[in-house]
């Protein structure tokens, strides 16, 4: 284990929690006091780091490993499995025919999309209506049109030669890539809010239109 621990750079400590948590599968035991490690237990454990780092939560990331083990068979099943690791449970009062709506507006058929997606949509909507702020159309028109189109490239480069390799792309994509999709948001707003609310033009906050 210190071995492992040297190669990872994760401490021994961390390592025997995540033992405990059932995110690291066990060495191979030589003894009642040593276990050999290999690489799939450097690489799991980079696994595990990156989704701790990202905010996934242990029971998340529990999730996250289980699937990548025995992943199902088909491919929206799995997308689910990989969304259910890092969404929040359902909570009442959600606007589910408006995420219905909108589901159908990203190209969305009847009864092809798993329930707790459209919860998540519907709890989004609710929350921001719980803090009395409703979105511009033009602007949710935007988030749809934007959605449709990373989602596609993202489904796109699923490899199609490897099973194995299908499931790490779409699991890790999944709960990986959302990190980089705010940082991107928000790098992407202070070039519009340079571009609009530079000095001296005429969209400035307080000067006259």
């Amino acid at each position: 284990m210190a071995e492992l621990s040297a190669t990872s750079g994760v401490p021994v400590a961390t390592i025997k929690y995540y033992l405990r948590e059932g995110l690291l599968p066990e060495g191979v035991r030589t003894s009642a006091t040593q276990a050999t490690y290999g690489d799939a237990h450097v690489q799991r454990l980079r696994v595990v780091r990156a989704l701790v780092d990202a905010g996934v939560s242990i029971a998340g990331a529990r999730k996250v490993v289980a699937t990548l083990d025995a992943p199902p068979s088909d491919t929206a099943e799995l997308l689910g499995a990989a969304h259910a690791a890092v969404a929040p449970q359902r909570t009442d009062g959600v606007s589910l025919a408006e995420a219905e709506r909108l589901a159908e507006r990203l190209g969305r058929q009847p009864g092809t999309s798993a329930p707790e997606r459209l919860a998540e949509v519907a709890r989004a909507l609710d929350t921001l209506r719980g803090a009395g702020f409703e979105l511009p159309p033009a602007v949710v028109d935007a988030y749809v049109t934007a959605m449709k189109d990373v989602a596609a490239a993202e489904i796109a480069g699923v490899p199609a030669d490897s099973r194995d390799e299908a499931v790490r792309y779409v699991v890790l994509g999944t709960t990986l890539a959302e990190p980089l999709l705010l940082a991107l948001r928000r790098l992407a707003q202070d070039v519009a809010a340079t571009e609009r609310f530079a000095p001296g033009t005429a969209t400035a906050p307080g000067t006259a239109t």
